[in-house]
């Protein structure tokens, strides 16, 4: 059971000093293949910034740029395509060492089943959308603080919407309190808890093909390995996806820094405290990382291979989600949160000793995740003053 806090400890960075010299096993090989088995698959941009180094002062700055990933806004899509095919592959295999498979019209034998996720926006459009591909059902559950015209998306896969008086966790709460209730249905969540982490690992292991296209993209412009790589973080999925990548190489790899709203900033309130913590999330436009508990299966893996992490105000990933618009990088709040987090921990007091902890030099190559466009999350046309 995890510890509540009501607010964020102080300061807002954290360190770890031994990240790179921890190793874990990669994840699958053939999760790429899949990805570019689907239809309308390609590489998302990995676009170099010259003025962003130079402000930075390091060497090179690269944003991988997922404003548009299977015809959908975000990154999401690779972890919930990867995940529905795994669970909807797993039943009809059960199914047919079963016997069930002959009985036409069950729903065991593979009819329609219910895919049910809860969401900030970009997740459960992506769930919504590959159930909707493959002719299944999907029942998504939206917290507070998600623009409507997010939810409108969502709607829009033709998936059943409900809306919660509450946050994330409240979200997810009533999400799989539903699938217990319901006959065929089987939760698709982007985080996990004891006694729920096979789905959730899977959706990790899709993550994977968006730092595989990263090595080619770099090593096809002469970059070699980035000795940064900046995430913005939820419940610390996708984070997870990226300690998988780079810790499972030899050690001294890229640094990693996490990136969060300092309103929901569980996954550093954890770190700073060495323990799983939530914290009672605020309001922030960047909704997709409107989480305060970190993801038990993410966990280890952020405390043993992230080298840092930071948080940042609305106000710091507006400013850096106009100034990548003005560069050509379409970016929403969560998305642009990546520079945000960077900026602050490279530049302004203390920034000496920040570059130090993550060993970046003039010379240095860093890779920004801009994880979704500005189509996922319409709150970037407000921006905080």
């Amino acid at each position: 059971m995890t510890e509540t806090l009501t607010s964020l400890p102080a300061p807002a960075w954290f360190a770890h000093p031994g990240a790179r010299t921890w190793t874990c096993p990669p994840a699958p090989s053939e999760v790429h293949g899949f990805h570019a088995s689907l239809p309308g698959y390609a590489p998302t941009p990995l676009t170099e910034l010259p003025s962003l180094a130079a402000e930075l002062k390091v060497g090179r700055v690269f944003v991988k740029d997922e404003s548009c990933r299977l015809g959908l806004p975000a990154f999401k899509a690779l972890g919930a395509s990867w995940a529905v095919h795994r669970t909807l592959a797993e039943r009809a295999d059960l199914a047919e060492r079963s016997g069930l498979a002959d009985r036409a019209g069950s729903q065991e034998a593979g009819g329609p089943v219910t895919l049910v996720t809860a969401t900030d926006g970009n997740h459960g459009r992506a769930v919504a959308r590959m159930a909707r591909l493959l002719g299944q059902r999907a029942h998504v559950f939206v917290p507070e603080g998600v623009h409507p015209a997010a939810t409108a998306a969502i709607a829009a896969e033709e998936a059943r919407v409900t809306e919660v008086a509450g946050n994330y966790d409240e979200a997810v709460r009533q999400a799989a309190d539903a699938v217990a209730a319901t006959p065929a249905a089987v939760l698709i969540q982007d985080t996990a808890w004891p006694g729920y982490e096979r789905i959730p690992g899977w959706i990790v292991e899709g993550y994977a093909t968006l730092f595989a296209e990263i090595d080619t993209q770099l090593a096809a412009v002469a970059a070699g390995l980035p000795d940064l790589v900046a995430v913005p973080v939820g419940v610390g999925s996708l984070a997870q996806a990226a300690v998988t990548h780079y810790r499972s190489r030899p050690a001294g790899a890229a640094a990693l820094l996490s990136v969060e709203p300092d309103s929901a900033a569980g996954v550093l309130a954890s770190l700073t405290r060495q323990a799983p913590v939530t914290v009672t999330t605020g309001v922030t436009t960047m909704t997709g990382l409107n989480c305060g508990t970190p993801s038990t299966l993410a966990w280890p893996y952020l405390r043993d291979g992230l080298d840092a992490a930071i948080a940042v105000t609305d106000a710091d990933s507006a400013r850096a989600a106009d100034d990548l618009a003005a560069l050509g990088v379409p970016s929403g709040p969560c998305g642009a949160a990546s520079l945000a987090g960077v900026r602050a921990a490279l530049t302004g007091d203390g920034a000496a000793a920040r570059r130090t902890a993550l060993a970046l030099g003039p010379d240095s190559t860093l890779v920004l995740l801009s994880t979704e466009g500005t189509a996922a999350n319409p709150h970037h046309m407000a921006n905080p003053s």
